[in-house]
């Protein structure tokens, strides 16, 4: 990400996508975390397996979502199979990290099946929007 060198109003555009970004991808994170918690937590599922659950539902959200809002002019331009494919790849590499938070939080460290979610909203978005933005929605 170019930033230092851009014009003020490239900077501009960038503040705006990243709070469009943030905006869809909260509402795409609690997506996840509502179906992760739901059949982890009340219906016991295990988590690992409710943590997949929810990302099969907040990839397709994200997808159409990120699309459409975060990244509306760079997506106009590449509809095509690679740019699904590679969002996909991020997807995993989203649903990779967060698995990481459920193993360590819940499954290592013993604490209560909601506990990986703050960084379900604070920590994985933050590597997902450089991917998207840097390799995805170019």
């Amino acid at each position: 990400m170019k930033i230092l060198g851009a014009s003020a109003p490239q900077r501009r555009a960038l503040v705006w996508q990243v709070i469009r970004y943030g905006l869809t991808g909260l509402a795409v994170t609690a997506i996840q975390a509502a179906i992760y918690w739901t059949l982890a937590a009340p219906i016991g599922l295990h988590p690992q397996i409710a943590l997949v659950a929810g990302f099969c539902v907040a990839v397709i959200a994200g997808y159409v979502l990120h699309g459409a809002y975060s990244f509306p002019d760079d997506a106009r331009e590449d509809r095509s199979a690679r740019r699904a494919i590679r969002f996909v790849a991020v997807s995993l590499v989203s649903l990779g990290i967060n698995a990481f938070w459920v193993w360590l939080c819940v499954t290592t460290l013993g604490w209560p099946e909601w506990s990986p979610i703050p960084a379900f909203v604070f920590v994985t978005p933050a590597i997902v929007f450089v991917l998207n933005r840097q390799w995805v929605f170019r």
